[in-house]
């Protein structure tokens, strides 16, 4: 489907395809109701989804690593679009810690929160251990992201019940989801340096991110709450999250020169699956170009999901005990 509407402008069922931009597909949306974190909003695709969904009203909170570089973004909005609510708030996905500091930020704010986007991450970096001694791409771009969103989960269950608005979680995701380890998660070694490879083990974290999305979106559904949990691939764009690469990439480009996308059409997915009146009510999908479309295997095995979620949920455990011994 992606290379069929990137060549003759095919349109999925949706209406939309991959030369779709975000403000074509938010077009007839009022967003002035909702509120919005955005990990990695200040640059990329982040930033172009931060830009049209504040052009359609929403406030937008974008939490950053890099502060200065996400206040800078915010002033580049607003000279654009005086009206435009955002706010900058710290935010360092690879630590745990940070991860805790965030949250309780934000909700020092006293603000709802009906949307969350998951779009930060990083890309086939070199092998390096996070804060917390995780290995960086699955603790940046997977870990980092199922703590954020579990602390967030209560925040966004109770604005779900008193506006009545459906609260909705968006992992972005890719097609490199496809191409991980033999053992598809190397949960015995994570961290093993021996057996590391930068692109398996962002294709991992990837998979990861669907895995989540759909074990979360179960879980929610099985007691009822009003929040959908989708995951999407934005597609082939050259942005910052490609500079450990970037050498390798632009030769790649040159032979698949079809199949990338401008920034604009790279939000679009996101843009459509957070507030897209279509996707009311879907949930624990996949989505290309703005359309469902099949996920690996692997990524739809329930089995390794409880997995994932449960080994997650006790690597965050435990670190966080080891925070809480230190720190006394």
């Amino acid at each position: 489907m992606g290379i069929l509407s990137l060549i003759s402008g095919w349109l999925g069922p949706s209406g939309f395809g991959s030369s779709s931009t975000a403000e074509q597909v938010t077009d007839s949306v009022d967003a002035s109701n909702l509120t919005i974190i955005i990990t990695g909003g200040a640059s990329g695709i982040g930033l172009e989804t931060t830009r049209v969904l504040t052009m359609r009203g929403a406030h937008v909170i974008i939490a950053a690593r890099n502060t200065i570089a996400a206040n800078e973004a915010k002033h580049v909005i607003l000279k654009n679009n005086d009206n435009a609510k955002i706010d900058v708030l710290e935010l360092d996905l690879s630590s745990l810690n940070s991860v805790n500091a965030f949250v309780r930020t934000f909700n020092a704010l006293n603000l709802p929160l009906n949307i969350l986007i998951n779009n930060a991450g990083v890309m086939f970096c070199p092998y390096q251990l996070s804060q917390d001694g995780i290995e960086m791409q699955f603790a940046t771009n997977h870990l980092g992201h199922f703590h954020l969103t579990n602390l967030l989960l209560d925040k966004m269950k109770e604005t779900a019940a008193t506006t009545g608005i459906e609260g909705r979680i968006v992992n972005l995701s890719s097609i490199a989801h496809r191409y991980t380890y033999e053992q598809v998660i190397i949960f015995d070694k994570i961290n093993d340096k021996d057996s590391y490879s930068e692109k398996k083990a962002y294709g991992q974290s990837k998979l990861a991110n669907i895995l989540h999305a759909n074990e979360l979106s179960r879980r929610l559904k099985e007691e009822g709450a009003n929040i959908t949990v989708n995951s999407v691939h934005p597609g082939l764009i050259m942005t910052d999250l490609m500079r450990h690469s970037f050498l390798r990439i632009r030769i790649f480009k040159l032979f698949t020169f079809l199949l990338w996308k401008t920034v604009p059409q790279g939000a679009t997915t996101s843009c459509y699956v957070a507030v897209h009146p279509d996707l009311k009510g879907v949930t624990g999908k996949y989505f290309l170009d703005c359309n469902e479309y099949p996920a690996s295997n692997f990524a739809t095995d329930p089995e390794l999901a409880k997995k994932l979620w449960d080994y997650s949920q006790n690597l965050v455990n435990s670190h966080l005990i080891l925070l809480t011994f230190f720190s006394l």
